[in-house]
């Protein structure tokens, strides 16, 4: 059980540590329309999109994917969240969302972004705050204590040689299918030590992706498709795998043992070089197929509003409903593939780097 305790501690730290990295993005401004007056929040600023005459899906598609300092619930309920902000001239600004709705402290809340006020962007902004992404993130690592917790309880009440049932009997096979396929080739007789990682990222991962597919879900977060959030866990693995390094390792990296010098001034940097392309690979690959995903969804959505102008046609609408709908339903059944095949990609690459770097260690494979 103490495997369960430490998986659930490097949770809540891959959680946490998105924060420091989720920095301010700028917001793109569109052409307002002389209608009745309204505030200028996302949701109200989509309203106004509708008026025009073809439209636009880039502001839907991007308010999805990007992040924002606010927690849309439904239409224009919104759960305000705590923002703490860096400014150009070095000072903090700190408060709820809300309160940002009129100019504070120089900052202004627009579109769901705190921006400057006088210029209306993101320029020389730090932004710490806890902004919709980061809040989906807390709201999935509770969602593992609860998960992690009951299976914990089950396993004390039955014993571990007991018939699962429950959630126990849906995860297992999972847990024996990460230990038995990616652990013990990868490390070896040091598997164990390794679990609480591998498990957490996978685990954490798959939920921040399954989160992101839900309909209609509050927030609507584009989490594991956030820059930020997957260079965040590519430099954990980038971490482990270097400092766990052996010596045969890095004497592989440094100088090729039985190579020619000559041919070492090539080689050498070619293996310096893939110390950082294996982390590149995977923050780029989880990044861009949940991204890629997401908006291929929202284009064909779209489809209908296109082609029915904004309602203006039923006709268009019924034509893009039929051709968008059905490719609609394949690309979430898709996803849904790739929601479990990226969280089992990322912990499957994950393992073996940290295992490469264990060479030396490992003893016969354990079957």
């Amino acid at each position: 059980m103490n495997l369960t305790i430490k998986s659930i501690i490097l949770t809540i730290i891959l959680a946490f540590s998105s924060v420091g990295l989720s920095y301010a993005q700028t917001q793109e401004e569109t052409n307002s329309h002389d209608v009745m007056a309204i505030s200028q929040t996302h949701e109200e600023h989509a309203e106004d999109a509708a008026h025009q005459e073809v439209y636009n899906p880039k502001e839907v598609i991007m308010h999805h994917i990007m992040d924002e300092n606010v927690f849309p619930i439904w239409g224009d309920i919104e759960l305000p969240l705590p923002v703490m902000i860096r400014k150009a001239d070095g000072q903090w600004s700190f408060g709820m969302s809300s309160q940002y709705e009129e100019a504070k402290d120089g900052l202004i809340l627009s579109h769901g972004k705190i921006v400057n006020a006088d210029t209306h962007d993101a320029k020389g902004l730090l932004d710490f705050s806890i902004t919709k992404n980061v809040f989906m993130m807390i709201l999935s690592v509770i969602l593992l204590f609860i998960i992690f917790f009951t299976i914990k309880n089950a396993y004390n009440k039955q014993g571990v040689n007991s018939a699962p049932k429950g959630l126990q009997s849906l995860l297992e096979p999972v847990f024996t299918f990460l230990i038995d396929d990616v652990m013990k080739p990868s490390f070896g007789h040091h598997y164990m030590k390794y679990i609480p990682y591998v498990f957490s990222v996978f685990f954490f991962v798959l939920i921040n992706n399954l989160l992101g597919l839900v309909p209609f879900f509050p927030g609507g977060a584009n989490v594991s498709g956030n820059i930020s959030f997957t260079l965040t866990l590519a430099v954990i693995t980038f971490l482990i795998t270097n400092i766990k390094g052996t010596k045969h390792y890095w004497s592989h990296i440094v100088a090729m043992p039985g190579v020619p010098k000559p041919v070492l001034l090539i080689l050498t940097p070619l293996e310096i070089l893939g110390l950082f392309t294996k982390p590149f690979a995977l923050m780029v690959r989880l990044f861009a197929n949940i991204t890629s995903g997401h908006t291929i969804v929202l284009s064909l959505v779209s489809l209908i509003f296109i082609l029915g102008k904004s309602g203006a046609q039923i006709g268009g609408a019924v034509g893009g409903a039929s051709v968008a709908v059905p490719f609609v339903l394949f690309m979430n059944a898709l996803e849904l593939l790739v929601a479990f095949l990226q969280a089992y990609i990322f912990a499957l690459l994950s393992a073996i780097f940290i295992g490469m770097a264990l060479e030396d260690e490992h003893q016969e494979e354990i079957i």
